[in-house]
């Protein structure tokens, strides 16, 4: 089993990488540092790792802020922190953004990747104890009709839209820098993750906001697009596996095995509100609205994880059916998160907090 020491976890500010640095630090038989580089764009909010800060900063968690385009930077904190693993989500993750500028996702996902890689190039010359995870998605594969069998690690690449071509794209470079350079590269695809503190934007945290607030519930196309979706906790679990027991060079896909269509989704948040609202069941509901379709719109995604499963015994813990509760109730106790998160008040909070302008 490989002993962790000090990691790097690109993008630690955002959804899966807070989640990812609370679960690690207490983890009881992890007991290096962990140093989060994030630049703190629109979905980057330390107020979700507020309770990781008050316990850790300083003594086994470290911030700072950074672009991880800034090579010079990003070799300054491999060096100062004697970092041995990278965990790397920084990444533009919105699809309906990419579609509306892709510029950022082609910096930040292409050329963000490039720089961290040649970065870790450079300073990792003995690199027999270090490892570079390349956090990726389902997206990169395209489209599945909704009979088909699930994407594994030997499917094609066939993104088909901006941001999972950026990501395409980036998972190209770390498998490349394996192969030429020999840099220790484990890259993993994930499928939709749903939990606490995900950005508004996203379709689960959006409908649960929207209907708390009987605004409508916007739902593209015919409502049957299919996604394979994953507790952002089991995700968590998942990467600490391959952390620890993952072969260099390979390549595994996570799945919660959980496919579910959004008209799906939108239907069982809308009960869960009405009855934690004391509503009448069905209220919600009467707010969905079918809008046209977005471009490229892929039908369904599902991930086949039984090379994960298999090889470093890990799986899924957590049922959909019965987490959606949980995190409705979730996003209704962290209504000032949720207002500061979507009017970007905590950029100029934080930017006080840290001294940075």
């Amino acid at each position: 089993m490989r002993k962790l020491k000090n990691i790097m976890v690109t993008g630690g500010a955002g959804f899966i990488g807070s989640n990812f640095i609370r679960s690690l630090l207490k983890k009881a038989d992890f007991r290096g540092l962990v140093v989060n580089v994030d630049n703190l764009t629109y979905a980057g909010n330390l107020e979700n790792l507020k309770d990781v800060h008050a316990e850790f900063a300083d003594k086994r968690y470290f911030f700072e802020k950074i672009d991880i385009c800034d090579g010079a930077n990003i070799r300054d904190i491999l060096s100062k922190y004697e970092i041995d693993t990278i965990v790397h989500f920084a990444a533009e993750s919105h699809v309906d953004r990419s579609i509306l500028g892709a510029t950022p996702f082609i910096k930040t996902n292409i050329e963000g990747t490039f720089t961290l890689l040649e970065s870790a190039q450079k300073l990792w010359v003995d690199s027999d104890d270090k490892l570079f995870l390349h956090v990726s998605t389902d997206e990169v594969f395209g489209a599945l009709d909704l009979t088909s069998p699930p994407f594994n690690e030997n499917s094609p690449y066939k993104p088909n839209s901006p941001y999972s071509a950026s990501k395409a794209a980036s998972d190209h470079l770390a498998r490349a820098w394996h192969r030429t350079y020999g840099l220790p590269v484990i890259i993993s695809n994930c499928s939709n993750n749903y939990g606490p503190w995900q950005f508004p934007e996203k379709l689960i945290p959006l409908m649960i906001l929207n209907a708390f607030e009987d605004k409508e519930l916007p739902v593209y196309g015919d409502g049957l697009y299919v996604r394979d979706w994953i507790h952002v906790l089991d995700h968590c679990e998942a990467l600490q596996a391959i952390l620890e027991q993952g072969k260099i060079g390979e390549t595994y896909a996570i799945s919660g095995e959980t496919e579910r269509s959004n008209i799906h989704i939108v239907t069982t948040i809308c009960d869960v509100v009405d009855r934690l609202m004391g509503r009448a069941l069905g209220t919600s509901q009467k707010l969905m609205r079918y809008v046209a379709d977005r471009p490229g719109h892929d039908r369904r995604y599902a991930l086949d994880s039984s090379k994960l499963r298999k090889e470093l015994f890990w799986k899924p813990r957590r049922l959909f059916e019965n987490e959606i509760s949980a995190l409705v109730r979730w996003y209704h106790e962290h209504k000032k998160w949720t207002d500061d998160v979507r009017n970007l008040k905590y950029l100029e909070f934080y930017d006080k907090q840290y001294n940075r302008g």
